[in-house]
């Protein structure tokens, strides 16, 4: 049940965020006793979605996002930070329609300020779903404020990790630092997300392809992600 509802948060992410976002405008634009209803529903729903965000937190699907148009295949975005997006706007709508009203005076106008950029910051993470992109040119992993690439001629296939390891992340066995490229703040140099893919599937996945040159090329097609299931399929 969990993995269900995670994964058609996942596919629906941005109607979701959508319809969130429509609350919100809807409760700012309401009249004031109009508006006191709405604000009580609207944490109502915000605590619902931070125990969401908790419940579905280690849920970890096995499985890529084909972008061809990339081309990539591309961990889902996890759901946590959906439910998080979600449970983050309840509280502030109340500073959004301050600062529409202009009901707000001196340090609570910045405060109201702060809280509708962190709103936003919050919306854009979880809309975009940054994660871990497999390109035919190597391992793209992206989050809020970097990312970080590593060609396959720099990577020797990862240590699987066993099935009791939690942690969101596995170390990276890279060869030729030399040719890592950095952007902004990645979280580290030396390992790959997991927070939002089985680890043990992601760590077959990268390699085979350090295994396998030769398929490199098709990465990002239906075609080559069926191939890939059904050859992990044989190993397993």
């Amino acid at each position: 049940m969990i993995d269900k509802l995670s994964a058609a948060t996942v596919r629906h992410r941005h109607v979701v965020l959508a319809l969130g976002l429509l609350l919100v405008g809807v409760n700012t634009a309401a009249p004031g006793s109009v508006s006191g209803v709405g604000q009580r529903l609207l944490m109502l729903g915000s605590l619902t979605a931070l125990l969401l965000a908790v419940v579905v937190m280690g849920v970890r699907p096995a499985y890529f996002v084909v972008r061809p148009q990339v081309p990539a295949f591309v961990t889902p975005g996890p759901a946590w930070t959906v439910f998080f997006a979600l449970g983050y706007l309840g509280p502030a709508s109340t500073h959004i329609r301050a600062l529409v009203r202009s009901t707000g005076q001196g340090f609570d106008v910045v405060f109201d300020v702060l809280w509708v950029v962190l709103a936003a910051l919050v919306v854009t993470w979880a809309w975009r779903g940054q994660g871990v992109r497999l390109h035919p040119s190597g391992v793209r992993q992206t989050w809020a404020l970097g990312s970080l690439t590593v060609p396959w001629e720099a990577l020797l296939a990862p240590q699987i990790p066993p099935a009791a390891d939690r942690r969101p992340w596995f170390p990276m066995r890279i060869t030729e630092p030399h040719l890592v490229r950095r952007r902004g703040i990645p979280r580290s140099r030396r390992a790959s997300r997991t927070d939002n893919v089985d680890p043990e599937f992601l760590a077959a996945v990268i390699g085979h392809y350090v295994a396998h040159p030769e398929h490199r090329a098709a990465i990002g097609t239906q075609a080559e992600y069926e191939r890939l299931r059904a050859a992990l399929a044989g190993n397993g």
